[in-house]
């Protein structure tokens, strides 16, 4: 399994992720990412990755839980 996670202190609301995937990322009022979901479903894998590449901050990680 496969999990996204933000890092809010380095985040800087550029939105990149959520356009990327807006099935699990949407952006609140300020522009920062909600992920929805504890983890990734397989046939949005490729996407999460492509999300988390996109991020300028790197504040996205796609992490591997068990």
């Amino acid at each position: 399994m496969n999990r996204l996670t933000v890092d809010p202190i380095a985040c800087r609301a550029h939105g990149l992720c959520a356009d990327v995937l807006p099935e699990l990322i949407t952006v609140d009022e300020w522009g920062y990412p909600v992920i929805h979901g504890e983890t990734v479903p397989e046939p949005l894998l490729a996407e999460a990755r492509r999300a988390a590449a996109a991020c300028p901050a790197l504040a996205l990680r796609l992490r591997k839980v068990d």
